[in-house]
């Protein structure tokens, strides 16, 4: 008995992150009728709360920005990095693919991504890395563009606002701390901050004026609207059609009731991984783990899950079940939790220094925040480590805060009262209130200042690499990593392993389709984003590893689907 629709499209995208709006744009452009539907009641997923970077090596900008690249000096790069994690095969594919799939995003769609003159892969001491070029940003975005719409497009987290709404990058921080120093830096945060409230004053909820993966998001939603492409919120996937051995199409709930939607090429599944599904993280996620995600809730895994229902297999063989983040979370009067993540501001700053629970350090602080959890992890084997501290005296948090707790004199004694940041007048009295050894936690300091004083990190080499420098203060000496930990009061935070998005997900071939567990492809059947499994193979070579290859098996999904209905 053949199956009643209720709507009929050429392809069926599930999920309204980078992958699958990718993914929808490009069959879209190739002459499918496309449906694009989205659990929740926002626009852009995991996309529009994350940093925004896009890793595409041999990008059309790389050799204009001064770091000319080839093909094989990238691989080699992956096969220090990546290894065996993931297959070649699919490896390969993607640096073949990622440089076209931006060229094509950029020439069809609002899509414009700006190579970064200076930004060091995360590992610059394996060969094949380079320094600048294969790190893409979004180009800030007007979110007026996108009129009564922007209230559709998810907010950024809000560890990426100052002022509960204005969205500011690493440049716009640096200008803003130094507004009372620099004439420049003062007129450049006047102009940011006059925006604001101007969109303010006019009644937006929030800035408009977009950056990082929320001016990612927009772009690519502001492309979907002025191509006039279906798209549903507040409509979740409840099964996916299989007929004959092949997908035909989904069943949604929509406004209260089931509806099935024919999909006469394919279905795309990219609902943003399985952060949220409590049963998940209890079989793939290393244990002691905690809820403790920065991506929406409402990626809890169910377009993994019904995939696998209709025939395809999980991934295997990956090094990672996650991209992970060191977080700290403090406790809300209401009872909910905030967490922070400690991804690029504060860990390779000069003067602070991280320790496990018995006060002795553990890890280059200013490594990358993937490979500061995985130490976390390591560490706990021998020494309790989760959670972990990280400590700094006065002069730093001045300068550059912790966590939540903000620079330059700013209140932080209600983070105090409320136990998210620890102060104490001496790091004995620190020691004493976060439970850790004070004559360990004093040789760690010992040992640390010695280290600032001579430049050079025997332990752990903090500052040692290029991407350490490019996160720590160019301006001080003899290692912009490297500082003293000195002057009372002291303050600490705790931090947690924290994950930004799943690493594990569907098994996929080339064209981005699903496989079953015999590696045969499931007919009709997609996969983009984090449902799809890591191209990465849960390793962390490069800021945008995730987005990188989002936008490009998206596209490589729309194209493919595109070929198959002609």
């Amino acid at each position: 008995m053949s199956t009643i629709w209720d709507h009929e499209v050429d392809v069926v995208v599930v999920g309204a992150g980078a992958g699958g709006m990718a993914g929808a744009l490009t069959a879209h452009i190739e002459g499918c009728k496309v449906l694009l539907v989205e659990k929740s009641d926002r626009i852009g997923g995991s996309t529009a709360v994350s940093g925004g970077a896009v890793w595409a090596p041999l990008n059309s900008q790389t050799e204009a920005v001064g770091h000319p690249d080839s093909f094989d000096k990238v691989w080699t790069y992956l096969q220090n990095t990546v290894g065996t994690a993931a297959p070649e095969a699919l490896q390969r594919a993607y640096l073949k693919a990622c440089a076209p799939a931006v060229d094509y995003l950029d020439r069809h769609t609002e899509v414009k991504l700006v190579a970064r003159t200076y930004s060091p892969d995360y590992y610059p001491d394996r060969d094949g890395a380079a320094l600048g070029g294969r790190s893409l940003d979004p180009a800030m975005f007007d979110g007026r563009l996108l009129g009564a719409r922007f209230r559709e497009l998810r907010d950024p987290l809000p560890e990426f606002m100052v002022l509960r709404g204005m969205m500011v990058n690493m440049t716009d921080a640096k200008h803003l701390l130094a507004v009372t120093s620099s004439l420049n830096s003062w007129k450049e945060g006047m102009k940011l901050v006059l925006r604001y409230f101007s969109d303010r004053l006019r009644g937006y909820h929030r800035g408009t004026r977009l950056v990082l993966g929320n001016a990612l998001a927009a772009r690519l939603f502001k492309s979907v609207i002025d191509k006039g492409i279906e798209y549903w919120l507040s409509t979740p996937l409840q099964r996916i059609e299989v007929e004959a051995g092949r997908v035909t199409g989904v069943t949604l709930m929509r406004n209260g009731r089931e509806l099935r939607v024919r999909a006469r090429a394919g279905v795309i599944i990219a609902t943003g991984g399985f952060p949220w599904s409590p049963a998940l993280r209890e079989t793939l996620y290393p244990q002691p783990t905690g809820p403790w995600s920065l991506s929406p809730r409402a990626n809890a895994g169910e377009g993994i899950q019904l995939a696998r229902q209709a025939g395809a297999a999980m991934g295997v063989g990956h090094a990672s079940a996650a991209f992970w983040a060191p977080v700290s979370i403090r406790q809300r009067p209401d009872g909910s939790e905030q967490l922070y993540p400690h991804l690029v501001w504060d860990r390779a700053k000069p003067g602070l220094m991280a320790v496990n629970q018995a006060g002795h350090r553990f890890v280059n602080e200013s490594t990358s925040y993937h490979e500061f959890v995985l130490a976390m992890y390591r560490s706990h084997e021998t020494q309790p480590t989760l959670p972990a501290y990280l400590i700094c005296d006065n002069p730093f948090i001045e300068r550059w805060g912790l966590g939540l707790a903000l620079p330059g004199g700013r209140p932080r004694q209600h983070l105090v009262d409320d136990g998210y940041l620890y102060k104490a007048p001496t790091l004995n009295a620190l020691a004493q209130s976060l439970g850790i050894d004070a004559t360990c936690l004093q040789a760690s300091a010992d040992a640390f200042n010695l280290a600032a004083e001579s430049g050079t990190d025997p332990l752990f080499g903090k500052g040692s690499t290029a991407y350490n420098r490019y996160l720590g203060d160019t301006a001080h000496a003899p290692n912009p990593c490297l500082g003293p930990l000195r002057q009372g009061p002291f303050y600490a935070v705790k931090v947690y392993a924290g994950d930004i998005g799943t690493a594990c997900g569907v098994r996929c071939n080339e064209n981005a389709e699903a496989l079953d567990a015999s590696g045969q492809v499931v007919p009709g059947l997609y996969a983009a984003g984090n449902d799809m499994h890591s191209v990465m193979g849960g390793q962390y070579p490069a800021p945008g590893i995730t987005l990188g290859p989002a936008l490009t098996f998206g596209w490589i999904a729309g194209q493919h689907l595109a070929q198959q209905g002609r």
